[in-house]
């Protein structure tokens, strides 16, 4: 968490904005003084699919070209289309680009979403997904590292696969791990540096949000037993490691987030005591569920700059 107590406040901008449009987005989102913006990496969305909907990469590639000290990021890549040998070099040339401000967040997907069939495959068994989730990250994680990588694995290989120059960051630009169950939480603690939620699962529709935020902090608690070395399941048997950062991506929860200045407020340090270190907040799009009024969005982020 922040020194101030309260959890950095970044956005995540959905990819909707042709760039004629999209490029002042990006920068205004620098000027609000955001800890990161990211966006999503889906080839169409839910409710948003007939409409415009642009590739993650070539838009971060964009921003990081519009925008200077703007941290920049995924939110979430998974499998459902994505390779690990050609992300990883995407990735790599993302970072170069960007001079280093990229994080990667990352999740397993879902087998009900577009992507999960758009290649014109089944989807996969929620078993297989985790298995491939986890398989894709651990080789992903050694791309990113390893200038060759040859592995032969079950669902992904790499044969001679060259990451020359490597990520501006080192070892390599961070992970932030998706994942709600003991194996997510385990995968999160061996290759991530932080750990995103968009809220416990399973909650009543009619929770109430100090539910939700209890909720979130048992989350939390189950993620630093798992990376605690006083924890039962310590990854891999290594040593203690430094906490997660926690990510909580809003808007699939019951808080009333700009309702008023006093909701923000109570929202924020709610999420700060549940143990959350960053908070992601939708940039408002009219007509969606995402729906803010931008003077409301734009003076609760700069009344909490720098937090």
């Amino acid at each position: 968490m922040s020194a101030s107590g309260s959890p950095q406040i970044s956005t995540v901008i959905l990819p909707v904005h042709p760039w004629s449009q999209g490029r002042a987005v990006w920068e205004r989102a620098e000027q609000l003084g955001f800890g990161t913006a990211y966006t999503y990496d889906h080839l169409s969305w839910r409710t948003f699919r007939d409409g415009p909907w642009f590739g993650a990469v070539p838009l971060l590639t964009a921003a990081a070209v519009a925008t200077t000290t703007l941290r920049l990021g995924t939110l979430v890549t998974s499998p459902n289309f994505r390779e690990p040998v050609t992300l990883a070099k995407d990735l790599m040339t993302l970072d170069d680009v960007s001079g280093g401000r990229v994080t990667l967040g990352i999740g397993a997907g879902t087998s009900s979403g577009f992507d999960a069939t758009v290649l014109g495959g089944p989807a996969w068994p929620l078993r297989e997904r985790t298995e491939r989730f986890e398989e894709f990250v651990e080789l992903l994680d050694r791309l990113l590292t390893t200038p060759a990588v040859t592995s032969d694995g079950t669902y992904y290989s790499a044969h001679e696969a060259r990451t020359i120059p490597g990520c501006v960051q080192s070892p390599r630009l961070p992970f932030v791990v998706a994942g709600n169950g003991p194996r997510g939480m385990r995968l999160a603690a061996r290759h991530g540096q932080g750990w995103v939620t968009t809220g416990a699962p399973g909650l009543p529709d009619d929770a109430s949000p100090v539910a939700s935020s209890d909720a979130v902090a048992a989350q939390v608690a189950r993620l630093r037993e798992v990376t605690s070395h006083d924890g039962p399941e310590v990854a891999g048997g290594d040593a203690a490691r430094d906490p997660l950062r926690t990510v909580l991506l809003t808007g699939f929860t019951p808080d009333p987030w700009f309702a008023s200045a006093d909701a923000f407020d109570d929202a924020l340090g709610r999420y700060a005591e549940a143990g959350i270190d960053e908070v992601v907040l939708h940039w408002p799009l009219p007509g969606t569920q995402f729906d803010v009024d931008v003077d409301v969005f734009e003076d609760a982020v700069t009344r909490h700059r720098g937090a």
